[in-house]
């Protein structure tokens, strides 16, 4: 059985976005499946766990969202320091900004310098020399000094970002799209996250680099993000495949969450012996979802 998950979380675009769309949004959980994420696994550079595709990244799904929905924004980037904040001022209604860097958000405790981790924010507007935000990660109407923003939405530690300072505005819905059917239209992408057997891979690689040892960074990062939200996302896939009437499909992601969800404890204990054998576990998943959803 699959039970919705409501709480805190890693949620940060799909959170955002939700903020951005007010009353016509979907809840957060479809946002964050219509993105693409929870198709997969990989790691990048061939050490570093995350729990969505291969060749996928937030910006990618940001915009698959907004467009299966049926809404439309403008999205910038680049530009000075000073055309950047400009383009803010200048902004029409809230501002979907990032991704930013977490570590450089100094209204965050323990934000002392830039860590290489990825969120977004929605900024209100700028108020004199202060950026006003809703934080996702749990802080409505943060601010921050322009300049500290500005070095955190540079987003110069963000691997997939290819042009600093990326905001999204004017967000306006272009057509009535119900969240069934913008689920049942992901699925043909969902189906191509999946193929090459990427995540199956990155599984096994995952467990035999748990077995030969694995470094405190991975094991950190695991602990405190990457278990976190890969089984919310899978949880919320199959929550959505059940919506669509996709019971086998469903009860695979659900299986896939809680494998997943279970991997917490041992990350956090050191039994690499079960962390190790529910990697080996969740490997063959990915594809028997995959042939599920057809």
């Amino acid at each position: 059985m699959s039970v919705s998950y409501v709480g805190s979380g890693p949620y940060c675009y799909a959170n955002s976005l939700a903020m951005v769309m007010g009353e016509g949004a979907p809840e957060v959980g479809v946002i964050e499946v219509l993105t693409g994420s929870p198709y997969g696994m990989h790691l990048i550079g061939g050490r570093v766990p995350m729990f969505d595709p291969f060749g996928w990244d937030p910006e990618m799904g940001v915009d698959a969202a907004v467009s299966l929905l049926g809404w439309g924004c403008e999205r910038s980037d680049g530009g000075s320091d000073a055309e950047a904040v400009d383009r803010l001022k200048a902004a029409r209604g809230p501002v979907l900004a990032g991704p930013v860097e977490m570590g450089l958000l100094g209204h965050q405790p323990g934000a002392n310098g830039a860590v290489g981790v990825d969120h977004y924010v929605v900024v209100l507007g700028v108020e004199g020399d202060l950026v006003l935000m809703h934080d996702p990660e749990g802080y409505p109407y943060a601010t921050l000094p322009v300049a500290a923003f500005v070095e955190a939405w540079r987003g110069e530690t963000v691997g997939y970002l290819e042009r600093p300072f990326a905001m999204r505005q004017g967000f306006v819905r272009q057509r009535q799209v119900r969240p069934a059917d913008a689920l049942r239209e992901s699925l043909v992408q969902g189906a191509a996250w999946l193929r090459g057997r990427h995540a199956e891979a990155a599984a096994t690689r995952l467990a035999e680099m748990v077995e030969g040892g694995l470094d405190d960074d991975i094991r950190g990062l695991l602990q405190a993000f990457g278990i976190r939200v890969g089984a919310r996302r899978l949880n919320d896939l199959a929550a959505c495949l059940g919506m669509l009437g996709m019971e086998e499909a469903s009860d695979i992601a659900a299986t896939q969450a809680r494998i997943v969800g279970g991997l917490q404890l041992p990350a956090v204990t050191g039994d690499d012996k079960a962390l190790a054998a529910g990697l080996y576990e969740l490997a063959p998943t990915y594809e028997r979802l995959r042939e599920a959803i057809g």
